[in-house]
């Protein structure tokens, strides 16, 4: 589909948000779910953003930086696949295609996340030069000014993309062979897969087990709505916060730990 150029503009501003999110990490903007969504809204193409955004967020919960290691580019990935998903305008059908193409747009944002995190470090050695001088004004700018340079971060690849035009972008995709459209499908599919693993293993404890396979059992059953199963899992939540409470304290005679579930998989 084509664009104006009001949604033009909100989506480079939406991108430009995404990429200061990326740092200052307050707004959350930069979160796939979140920046899809907005990508979205602004181009009237909501639902099929959703989507897009859903699937990519249980990647990017297993994405994080640690130490020097950096991890892929999230913000990039979704404002850049969540562009080429609306401008290609096959709707929800384009979804898994625009999946597996985030992936290497993530990869590929390493490379500015380096080179803007490289230009920083001279800022710093400018804020410092500004301390010496007793210059607050200064500080404030180049905070300021790295701010803004996480955001053309972004901004300036979805630009491109938007000047490449609807045109290209389409006929790029419906010039996939039914194989490689296919294969992306599964490939995107796949990658959730593999992201919510590395969550799980993240998460994986003898006290969460049963309750990710109460959950699994219970999101099988297709009358029961997402509301329904956030209820189910509020209700579970304050059950073992109330159980947590009165573990331990002697109850009974046992000897408890202060975890009620890990007290009784421990007698077993």
């Amino acid at each position: 589909m084509n664009l104006n150029a009001i949604q033009m503009i909100l989506v480079v501003l939406v991108a430009f948000l995404a990429g200061m999110e990326g740092i200052l990490d307050e707004f959350h903007f930069h979160q796939p779910v979140v920046a899809c969504a907005l990508i979205g809204l602004v181009t009237g193409q909501l639902v099929p953003c959703i989507i897009l955004g859903g699937s990519l967020q249980m990647l990017a919960l297993g994405w994080s930086n640690v130490g020097a290691a950096v991890a892929p580019d999230a913000a990039l990935a979704s404002i850049a696949s969540a562009i080429i998903l609306v401008l290609g305008g096959q709707g929800k059908a384009g979804v898994s295609s625009a999946i597996a193409i985030a992936i290497p747009l993530a990869v590929a944002g390493l490379l500015l996340t380096i080179i803007a995190r490289t230009i920083a470090t001279l800022m710093v050695h400018a804020m410092d030069r500004a301390a010496e001088e007793g210059s607050f004004a200064k500080i404030d700018m180049w905070q300021v000014i790295g701010i803004c340079m996480q955001g053309l971060r972004i901004a300036i690849p979805a630009a491109l993309i938007l000047a490449v035009g609807a045109g290209p972008v389409k006929a790029m995709l419906n010039a996939m062979p039914a194989w490689l459209t296919d294969g992306l499908s599964i490939g995107g599919g796949m990658v959730v897969a593999v992201g919510y693993a590395m969550v799980i293993n993240m998460m994986a404890s003898r006290e969460m087990w049963p309750f990710f396979a109460l959950g699994f059992a219970l999101a099988a059953i297709s009358e029961l709505t997402l509301i329904a199963l956030g209820a189910i899992g509020v209700a579970m939540a304050l059950i073992y916060l109330n159980l947590s409470k009165m573990g331990g304290s002697g109850n009974g005679g046992g000897s408890g730990t202060g975890d009620p579930v890990g007290d009784i998989i421990d007698k077993y």
